[in-house]
């Protein structure tokens, strides 16, 4: 007489297995595009102009007037002390050149709920301060330099605040 030793089956994969998987992974891929997805919209607009056709007419004209901004050689120094913001306009050969009025407009590279503008009061010919404290982080400064009218400087600098002083 032989015995037979029945052993107990081990694991099998069975349907319901496969069926946890493919809900497991799939709802993870989906929660993570939701996510995402609703980061994406609720951040920032993806808005750059307001109607893109003014926008390329005017494309042009704004190009020949940088351009001719930057042949004049005139350029501006931007100074960050605390919460001290100045900006001064000089020439590199003809020294301090005369301006009306400087506006500084702040920027964060992504999303507009911190952007803020900041019109600089005149200290001498070509020096302009402001107090402002800055948040921490990145901004874009956009300077805009004016004299009888015309912008003598328009420029752009991006800058890290680390700890709300630079």
């Amino acid at each position: 007489m032989t015995i037979e030793r029945q052993e107990k089956p081990g694991f099998v994969f069975t349907g319901w297995h496969m069926l946890t998987i493919m809900v497991l992974f799939f709802g993870t891929v989906i929660a993570v595009n939701v996510t995402m997805a609703w980061n994406a919209v609720s951040s920032w607009s993806g808005l750059v102009v307001q109607n893109t056709y003014v926008a390329s007419q005017q494309f042009n004209g704004k190009a020949e007037a940088a351009k001719a901004r930057v042949a004049s050689g005139i350029v501006g120094k931007l100074k960050l002390d605390g919460d001290t913001i100045a900006y001064e306009v000089t020439h590199p050969t003809q020294g301090p050149v005369a301006t009306d009025a400087v506006t500084l407009n702040f920027r964060r590279p992504v999303g507009e709920k911190q952007d803020f503008s900041l019109v600089l009061e005149k200290q001498s010919v070509n020096g302009f301060v402001a107090h402002h404290q800055l948040a921490p982080g990145d901004w874009i400064i956009e300077a805009v330099a004016v004299k009888d009218g015309k912008i003598i400087v328009h420029e752009g600098t991006r800058i890290d605040i680390a700890g709300g002083v630079r």
